[in-house]
């Protein structure tokens, strides 16, 4: 029954959508064809509206394998090969088109959705719906563009505008400002308890994102001439996530099981919305899957990613210490390192003693993982999906932890945060994950300092970028974090992996007392039933020490991030149709 209700939404979506063209021939035409709506019976009554303010979340929000699949360019994981951008090889010709096609769908349902027959409140909440994914489709123009041109309405063929410039970035950011403040005072306050409805709380979710990005884009890429507009950005940020929070409406995901309770966020058939504010919803009775198992546990489909060991070294231990204290910690073997840390860690990697449904022990696979830390974050735990598309786990795609983390680091970088904060932020989400002392520090850890981020003196400061770096891992926050940081160089760094005590030397990773992987330089004639055996050829694969060491991968190849690529380069085919599209500088 939900199947037919579905296909019948989509293809009155997609009669709807089909107006755009009737419409933008209109002028032409005296009379109006009988086989179609009509635009006065499209936008006649609320449904309408609410159908076709649906066609946005279809065509514009990412599903699954757009979340779980957006970490590959990082500092903190280890991909099969290095992404385009950072091997120097992205060219102009490589960018893509614009496309705004999902731009005119909006502007044209705002053009037309004011029927006075329909309630103010009616037309004011989805007027906010429509404002909310204009926000959302210039907000993400702009992070890959800077300057980009601003349309708030459809162009005729001959409509000047088709060939202005591109419109400075904060005429077009204070728009996507007005539009996503226009979302949240307009749309239903009304919790959607299926996590796949705009409403207030997701636009406010939106605009403290939108605001931190902003507002810390500004702070640290002085080049812009923004710097001095970047606290307005954070204050707003603050605002809407505090606002969010005091309202009471989301709660982190706790049952009392920190060993489960983060994973389970991430693969339960139904949004765990206590917590998940909007998700891509998968599940068996819509007969509609994904294949993050098949893409994380196989060796050919994927990017066989996996975590690096010096973001994994971030994983504090369970008593609120950061592991990097430990003597000799950057020595200690696999099965060694796992233990004891903050629950996530064997939450988004194989660890400790993870087994698959049917209880075999699974031990991280060197025949898919690089680094040895093999993501589980995502994957179901019964091994038929290894090689199949049948997820049916929903994935979150904005969740409520994100929301206080938002509002953590726009106080911290307002220079207002408090142990208050930190008590509701920081603190909830590591106890959260088990850990027993979650103080706030009153001093800078210097692994951090010294790994990531040297400029970074503000003990929360810090740790609040810990924090999203873990809590946050693999969702695809991570490269739009380094860019408004302007901390592009950390994707420069090495891909580095566990560390191996000796070449030709079985290695028992789970601690189960038999061994899982060696290290050679040639695969033995005789094998251990149960190992695998991973080839290093010294080039594109190596131990830092040469017969120890810590796993280097893809070293050969070298990596770069000048301040170019903070912004794409825009394709020069567009540029053609349009001179007075100027490219991004450096390219």
């Amino acid at each position: 029954m939900k199947n037919n209700k579905l296909m019948k939404i989509k293809n009155i979506i997609l009669l709807l959508l089909s107006l755009l063209a009737f419409g933008s021939c209109k002028k032409y035409l005296d009379v109006k064809p009988l086989d179609k709506l009509t635009v006065e019976q499209a936008f006649s009554n609320e449904s309408n509206l609410q159908l076709y303010t649906n066609s946005f979340s279809v065509a514009m929000l990412p599903d699954g394998p757009g979340i779980y699949e957006a970490d590959v360019m990082t500092d903190i994981t280890v991909p099969n090969i290095v992404p385009t951008l950072i091997s120097g090889k992205l060219s102009p010709q490589d960018a893509g088109v614009w496309n705004f096609t999902n731009l005119r769908n909006i502007n044209y349902f705002l053009e037309h959705y004011n029927n006075p027959a329909i309630s103010q409140a009616a037309r004011n909440n989805y007027a906010g719906v429509a404002k909310f994914f204009r926000a959302y489709f210039y907000f993400n123009l702009v992070k890959q563009y800077g300057d980009v041109p601003w349309y708030n309405h459809t162009l005729a063929v001959d409509d000047p505008g088709l060939y202005k410039p591109r419109d400075p970035r904060a005429m077009v950011m204070d728009s996507v400002l007005a539009d996503i403040n226009y979302a949240c005072n307009y749309i239903t306050n009304a919790k959607d308890n299926s996590s796949t409805q705009i409403t207030k709380w997701v636009a406010l979710a939106l605009k403290s994102r939108i605001c931190l990005f902003e507002g810390t884009y500004r702070k640290y890429h002085t080049e812009t001439g923004l710097s001095s507009t970047a606290n307005t950005w954070l204050q707003n940020s603050q605002d809407a996530a505090n606002q969010l929070i005091t309202s009471g409406q989301y709660k982190l995901q706790t049952t009392g099981a920190p060993e489960k309770d983060y994973r389970s966020v991430f693969i339960s058939e139904n949004p765990q919305t206590s917590e998940v504010i909007l998700a891509a919803v998968y599940n068996n009775a819509l007969k509609r899957w994904h294949n993050a198992t098949y893409w994380f546990d196989s060796a050919t489909l994927g990017a066989r990613l996996g975590l690096s060991k010096s973001f994994v070294n971030t994983y504090l231990n369970i008593d609120g210490t950061p592991f990097t204290s430990i003597p000799g910690y950057d020595t200690l073997q696999f099965k060694d390192e796992t233990k004891n840390r903050d629950l996530r860690l064997q939450q988004t990697i194989r660890a400790g003693k993870y087994a698959r449904s049917d209880g075999s022990l699974a031990p991280p696979d060197f025949n898919v993982t690089y680094s040895g830390y093999h993501i589980l974050k995502f994957s179901l735990d019964d091994k038929y999906y290894d090689t199949r598309t049948e997820n049916y786990n929903s994935i979150p795609i904005i969740r409520y932890a994100e929301v206080l983390l938002n509002y953590a680091e726009a106080k911290a970088e307002l220079g207002t945060f408090t142990a208050g904060d930190w008590s509701i932020t920081v603190a909830a989400l590591r106890t959260r994950a088990g850990i027993t002392n979650a103080a706030m520090p009153t001093t800078v850890d210097p692994y951090m300092q010294t790994t990531f981020f040297p400029d970074v003196s503000n003990p929360a400061l810090m740790e609040i970028r810990r924090e999203r770096g873990i809590e946050l891992a693999v969702e695809g926050f991570r490269y739009d974090d380094l860019k408004r940081w302007k901390a592009g160089k950390l994707l420069e760094r090495p891909y580095d992996g566990l560390y191996v005590p000796a070449k030709d030397t079985p290695l028992d990773l789970n601690d189960d007392g038999k061994p899982d992987v060696a290290f050679v330089d040639k695969i033995p004639a005789t094998k251990i039933a149960g190992v695998v055996y991973f080839l290093l050829d010294n080039n594109t694969s190596k131990l830092s020490q040469g017969t120890k060491g810590n796993l280097i991968w893809l070293s050969n190849i070298p990596k770069s991030y000048p301040d170019r690529d903070y912004l794409n380069p825009i394709a020069p085919n567009e540029i053609i149709l349009n001179p007075n599209l100027k490219q991004n500088p450096g390219w």
